[in-house]
């Protein structure tokens, strides 16, 4: 759909985009540069300002990777796509892995169908972490072995942000969670006193609106326990909407009120920066107006 072009005067990369593709609209230019979708002589570059000389060869790629924003039929989408991951934006009601009542729908099924339908159909992806299924929004899988070591070998440096809809109003502005959970029940973890069967859990909060005896909040993680910021708040008296199992007493919107709205993280093999957003799902910013 969009045949390579050679460069005949030397140009920077995204003027030189805009002259060579002036049917497409400059943000979708953008944003196939922002997720490497364009490449110079065969080789993926996010930088603008590239700088081309006359031969280089630029190029639109969409056969190999997902186009960014691809929807598969579960819903889900896919942010990202190279060689060693994949980033997706998980709705919710989605399994992150299969369980034992649940084997096909689970974020890890829906990817290694995907990836089975492409022309080379060898591809496989590995989980480097999990969402609740309740929970929406942003998720990475590797691509290979050693993208999924690299990637949980360096996870709790990664920056993982989420916002949430809470009942009731949060003491102060910003703060901070920490507490001890212990997660001997998988199904239901609780806050108890440090013991050797306990885990720490750190959460930073900030708040960003409250309307209507509700406060929509965004959430930081330091650590990445099991229902961390369920069970943090609450016990700080501000369950989050829908959230029965920690005593929410409201449901309006029939899901739990939790969405994963921002990840960064080094690359796995180049090390450069991938930082990526996922805007809070409309059901839920409505609830605070």
């Amino acid at each position: 759909m969009h045949a390579p072009r050679t460069v005949q005067e030397p140009a920077e990369l995204l003027s030189y985009l805009f002259a060579a593709w002036p049917d497409v609209k400059k943000k979708q230019v953008r944003t196939w540069l922002k997720f490497q979708a364009v490449t110079v002589n065969g080789r993926a570059t996010t930088q603008f300002n590239h700088p081309l000389k006359p031969g280089d060869v630029v190029a639109i790629r969409s056969d190999r990777f997902a186009v960014p924003r691809t929807v598969l039929a579960s819903g889900m989408k896919i942010y990202f796509e190279d060689a060693s991951l994949i980033v997706i934006d998980k709705p919710e009601n989605l399994l992150s892995i299969a369980s034992e009542a649940e084997q096909e729908k689970t974020a890890y099924f829906q990817l290694t169908a995907y990836l089975a339908g492409k022309p080379r159909g060898k591809e496989r992806v590995w989980i480097v972490h999990r969402l609740d299924r309740e929970t929406s929004g942003l998720m990475v899988f590797a691509k290979t072995a050693h993208a999924k070591e690299a990637l949980q070998g360096g996870w709790d440096k990664a920056v993982k942000r989420y916002e949430a809809v809470v009942e009731g109003r949060l003491p102060s502005p910003k703060g901070v969670f920490e507490s001890d959970l212990d997660e001997t029940n998988p199904f239901k973890v609780h806050i108890a006193a440090p013991s050797e069967r306990t885990r720490h859990a750190i959460t930073h909060y900030r708040v960003l609106r409250w309307n209507k005896g509700r406060t929509l909040v965004e959430l930081t993680l330091d650590t990445g326990r099991r229902h961390q910021i369920r069970v943090q708040l609450a016990g700080a008296g501000c369950p989050i909407i829908g959230d029965k199992k920690y005593g929410a007493k409201t449901d309006p919107v029939r899901r739990l009120a939790l969405h994963a709205c921002a990840l960064r993280f080094p690359h796995p093999e180049t090390g450069e920066e991938m930082a990526f957003e996922s805007v809070l799902p409309k059901e839920l910013a409505r609830l605070v107006g």
